[in-house]
């Protein structure tokens, strides 16, 4: 009995290490985005003049949408949408750190880049 409760507690561990080992922590320059523009807001923007990516972002997120991260033309999905950072630089180019796992990063860090 105690020989198979070891084996389950050694398997558990090896998943769980294998779990942080996937997620890789880098840091990128890119936008923050919507889900529903993703990399580009032109559609969106040309119809509305004076309408801005950051005004584009935050009307689509107001309807619905969620924050992305727009880096080397790939879109990422954000696994922390309600951080406070994301609203704070909607639309704006920025440095974002963070855990990348697949197609979908977990924000530690967004900084907004000078123009």
């Amino acid at each position: 009995m105690k020989s198979i409760l070891k084996g389950l507690c050694c398997a558990g561990l090896l998943v769980g290490l294998a779990s942080f080992a996937s997620a890789a922590t880098m840091t990128m320059k890119g936008m923050i985005s919507d889900g529903m523009c993703g990399a580009s807001h032109a559609k969106m923007t040309s119809g509305h003049p004076g309408m801005t990516d950051r005004d584009c972002t935050l009307a689509c997120v107001k309807s619905g949408a969620k924050y992305v991260f727009v880096a080397d033309g790939k879109v990422y999905q954000i696994a922390n949408p309600g951080l406070a950072a994301l609203m704070k630089n909607a639309g704006e180019s920025v440095s974002l750190t963070g855990n990348i796992d697949g197609d979908t990063i977990t924000v530690s860090k967004v900084k907004m880049m000078k123009h």
